[in-house]
């Protein structure tokens, strides 16, 4: 995962030279604390493609509890630079976590080796968001949806953030609400509109022991 630096000519250092490499390491990490995992960007236009780029680095996210509002659900496609991801899209209007925590792992540091970045944002709504469209690999906890409409058109949900949805034709689920507790999810990629950590603390260590499960 570590880049090369460049000299103050522009030039790439030449590995081996005992100097340790932290291009790709700041790069990764001002990612996780920007984008809250391996993608953020803005829906200022209220609208997420079917499919879109990735930095391959996945991420792992837990909360005590999850509350949302304006819940939608389909299978989708993430993409990195060599590799195409199936993931499962959750969307929500407004999401609340309590007592959330993201960590994600830079392997193979020059020097340092695997380093965990763990972001943590403690107490009951720690964790704000709107809009907030997340490409899942695994989830796990203790889930209920309000008002659900399982088999919907993924081409034309309705109840999640402005123009997010899937194929038209493929099989989709929405709610007007949802909650998960105890909430464990492994993930590639996150937008939101607006996100607000409260209390926010980021720490890197050695290893993985660190994760944040």
């Amino acid at each position: 995962m570590a880049a090369e630096n460049e000299s103050n000519d522009g030039r790439a250092e030449e590995p081996g030279r005992g100097r340790t490499r932290w291009g790709r390491f700041g790069l990764v990490m001002g990612v996780g604390v920007l984008g809250i995992g391996a993608l953020f960007t803005g829906l200022s236009q209220g609208a997420l493609a079917a499919s879109f780029s990735i930095s391959g680095v996945s991420y792992k996210a837990s909360a005590d509890k999850l509350s949302a509002e304006g819940v939608v659900q389909y299978g989708s496609v993430d993409r990195s630079a060599n590799k195409a991801r199936p993931v499962l899209v959750n969307g929500f209007r407004d999401a609340t976590l309590d007592n959330f925590c993201q960590s994600f792992v830079v392997p193979d540091i020059p020097g340092v080796g695997d380093t965990t970045v763990r972001i943590e944002a403690p107490g009951k709504g720690g964790f704000q968001a709107k809009n907030l469209v997340i490409g899942v690999d695994t989830v796990t906890g203790d889930l209920t949806l309000n008002n659900v409409e399982i088999g919907r058109d993924a081409g034309n949900l309705t109840k999640g953030p402005p123009g997010v949805g899937g194929d038209s034709g493929a099989f989709g689920i929405q709610a007007d609400s949802a909650t998960i507790a105890d909430l464990r999810q492994v993930a590639w990629s996150t937008t939101a509109s607006t996100l607000r950590l409260n209390d926010v603390k980021i720490t890197t260590s050695t290893g993985r022991e660190a994760a944040c499960f």
